[in-house]
């Protein structure tokens, strides 16, 4: 039996597995909401159920938080060990007025560019996830056995920040353990290209605030005369940046990379329209770096920006008050060996340097995590990019990704485990927002692109 059997077993039981994903949908698994920690339990035995059914030993195992889903199957003798990651969770549905329908109430809908699964948690990540599970469905139903040994290791709160992630894979290390990660939480290149992402950018958040006079002032008594904390901020946030983009943070660039030759021209040759990727959003001109293309801003450079600003009278009208404090939230995507603790020093070390006398800053942190990068010269990736090029007509890009993935990083930093990330998502798929959907395109052909995966690696 060959791979054209699996495939042609997956054309054949998609309405199926499309009414085993709505079913999956209808349970509001919101993560970040305790009134839903219930709904959390059920989508996770949910899952336990269906891996069951494929006769895959699974379980729900508890933690501090919501569970988690572990689940093994033995393959063939000498074949390779995979771990296949996913999440459960889904994003709040607020403002809840703006969906069109019922988020928990999934349905297949037409639109102009066709057939759509509409419902929170149809993209990000239940759809994503349920990919591979019906590539393994399809894989068990013709040849009676999976082509590998597999884990399966869904999580129920990557929405909320994964709090019990980390400990969880430290504890379960050796149970976790396996050749190779496979991510199903990305999407297609501008929603066509096949892409496999390679790179992923690190994220470093803080907050800063600057504190002067121990009240609001009266600017007409107190202007000139005392220093305003807006005036402070105001300077430190434009230092920032030189008149080129480049970030001025002393040291902020050790340890990023050249980009490599090979992967520069694959992703030219993926000619990027960063005009209508901007246009879209009403802007028309590249901010970053000038000596950079788009796509290298996007996904291999590191950023510098400013997330909010509070100060003074924000309120209607207007009113003149010198505040007595100012602030604003910075983060940093960083790359390459970036060392997000020591730009957090520096950075900290060039604010302080720039507060006057008779102001104070402080600083709260918001999370500090190094950039990923994926080793491709594992041979499951040259497969894999054959395979989804197969399945798609189109060359499938080593690409990167301007986002953070952590779990990416919890692979290879506690189990030593390279990721491979692979998605199907579409740029239009609304997730966290209303109307979330996921193509049924997406849906099916995620399905085949996984088992010509598992063909081309086993």
């Amino acid at each position: 039996m060959t791979l054209e059997t699996v495939l042609a077993r997956i054309d054949a039981d998609l309405p199926a597995a499309t009414e085993r994903l709505l079913d999956l949908l209808r349970i509001p698994s919101i993560s970040t909401d305790p009134a839903f920690a219930d709904h959390c339990q059920t989508a996770a035995d949910w899952l336990v159920a269906d891996l069951g059914s494929l006769g895959i030993a699974a379980e729900k195992r508890e933690t501090p938080g919501h569970p988690m889903v572990v689940g093994h199957v033995d393959g063939p003798e000498g074949a390779p060990h995979v771990l296949f990651y996913g999440h459960y969770d889904v994003q709040p549905v607020d403002p809840l007025e703006l969906w069109d329908r019922d988020p928990f109430d999934p349905a297949i809908e037409e639109t102009e560019a066709g057939a759509v699964i509409r419902g929170r948690g149809s993209s990000d990540d239940k759809g994503q996830l349920m990919t591979f599970v019906e590539a393994c469905r399809a894989w068990k139903a013709v040849h009676g056995a999976l082509p590998c040994r597999i884990t399966f290791f869904f999580e129920g709160e990557e929405e909320s920040g994964s709090p019990s992630l980390v400990p969880f894979m430290q504890e379960n290390a050796a149970e976790l353990k396996s050749d190779l990660a496979l991510i199903c939480d990305t999407g297609l290149f501008q929603s066509k290209t096949p892409a496999i992402i390679t790179q992923l950018r690190g994220l470093l958040g803080e907050e800063i605030t600057i504190t002067g006079p121990n009240k609001d002032l009266h600017s007409g008594m107190y202007g000139g005369v005392a220093m305003n904390p807006i005036r402070v901020l105001s300077r430190i946030i434009a230092s920032l940046h030189d008149e080129t983009g480049r970030i001025t943070v002393p040291g902020f660039y050790d340890g990023v990379p050249d980009l490599d030759e090979d992967l520069a021209a694959q992703w030219q040759a993926l000619a990027f329209d960063h005009a209508t990727f901007l246009g879209d959003v009403g802007l028309s001109e590249p901010a970053g770096e000038q000596d950079r293309t788009p796509l290298e801003m996007i996904w291999s450079r590191p950023t510098c920006e400013v997330n909010g600003i509070q100060g003074g009278y924000t309120g209607a009208g207007f009113k003149t008050v010198l505040p007595s404090v100012a602030s604003a939230k910075i983060s940093f995507r960083l790359v390459g060996t970036q060392d997000p603790l020591a730009i957090r020093e520096s950075f900290r070390e060039m604010v302080r340097a720039m507060v006057p006398g008779d102001c104070e800053v402080s600083f709260a942190e918001h999370g500090a995590g190094p950039a990923s990068q994926m080793s491709v010269s594992h041979p499951a990736f040259e497969a894999a990019r054959r395979a989804l090029g197969a399945e798609w007509g189109e060359a499938a890009a080593f690409a990167g990704c301007g986002g953070s993935i952590p779990i990416a990083g919890h692979f290879k930093e506690i189990l030593g485990t390279d990721a491979m990330l692979v998605g199907f998502g579409k740029d239009d798929d609304q997730i966290h927002s209303p109307n979330e959907k996921y193509d049924m395109e997406s849906f099916h052909k995620g399905i085949r692109s996984w088992a010509r995966i598992l063909d081309a690696m086993t």
